[in-house]
């Protein structure tokens, strides 16, 4: 009997695969976060998505605008794309009405906006790595991801989050290198929807998690606006932050030409002065270094 997987595998570059695991792992990307992530260009980015669609490995659909005309084709996982994944990673075949369920959803959820916003947030970065050889994500785990127990757990103590129920629910997490210095980092990326009240109040819930890990990364608040941030930043000085903390904006990034890898950090409790994601490793270390600074 034809194997369509085995037929389809030939015709895969590495960068394929990559594309394919993002959509399986991540939902949507649109063809200009796709094309930043891992193109030279737009134009051959699009050929190949061609390619790739005719293939029935991607399904794509272009939401249409309020105020009249179309976004650009967002991309979601085809079953057969999802088939390839799940072979590749030596884990069950999906159902079969995967891809439909996943297609539907994106098509029709509130939370698109906001999951194309966190997802441009990796894919940035993703970008800024394709063409600056001493960067790199090695690491980019979607919310979903993050819940599953002991997903963060070393290979010295397996069983350390077997029974751990994380209370808070980043929006991502990623590692980040750059010449060898690694950032392990969350994200809450902020659309304004919220109270700031309401993102601190998550702080404490981080904090129990890194006491259960053994370790502490900066959680980074992707804000959407510099008034925002610095309404923020104003809440976090009236009381010590429970865990290091980095703000930054989009919109001051998107003025100044910068993405989230650069320049675009501020840490609560320091100077007042914008850092390089690589800049925030100071930030990573033992839990209980935690520990022994809030005693002191």
């Amino acid at each position: 009997m034809d194997d369509p997987v085995l037929r389809v595998q030939s015709q895969l570059t590495a960068r394929d695969r990559v594309l394919l695991g993002w959509l399986y792992d991540h939902g949507v990307l649109t063809s200009f976060q796709i094309a930043h992530a891992l193109f030279p260009s737009l134009d051959f980015c699009q050929r190949r998505l061609l390619t790739l669609y005719r293939l029935r490995l991607v399904a794509r659909f272009r939401p249409q605008r309020a105020d009249g005309g179309s976004y650009p084709y967002h991309y979601v996982i085809d079953q057969l794309g999802a088939e390839v994944v799940a072979a590749g990673r030596d884990e069950r075949p999906p159902r079969r009405d995967h891809a439909r369920v996943e297609r539907r959803r994106w098509t029709s959820t509130r939370t698109l906006e906001h999951r194309l916003g966190v997802n441009g947030f990796f894919t940035d970065l993703a970008g800024y790595a394709r063409t600056h050889p001493e960067a790199r994500l090695g690491e980019w785990l979607s919310e979903a991801t993050c819940q599953r127990s002991a997903v963060f757990t070393r290979p010295e103590d397996p069983a350390l989050l077997r029974a751990y129920q994380p209370r808070v629910r980043p929006d991502g997490y990623g590692l980040w290198t750059v010449r060898g210095v690694e950032v392990p980092f969350f994200v809450e990326y902020d659309t304004g929807g919220e109270q700031l009240s309401v993102l601190t109040s998550k702080l404490t819930g981080y904090r129990q998690w890194f006491a259960a890990l053994g370790r502490v990364w900066p959680v980074l608040f992707w804000l959407h606006s510099a008034a925002r941030e610095r309404n923020l930043r104003r809440l976090l000085a009236e009381t010590r932050p429970l865990v290091p903390v980095a703000t930054g904006a989009r919109d001051h990034a998107n003025t100044a030409g910068l993405c989230p890898a650069q320049a675009v950090w501020i840490a609560a409790g320091g100077d007042g002065q914008r850092s390089t994601l690589a800049d925030l490793a100071v930030w990573v270390a033992d839990a209980r270094d935690l520990a022994g600074e809030a005693a002191a």
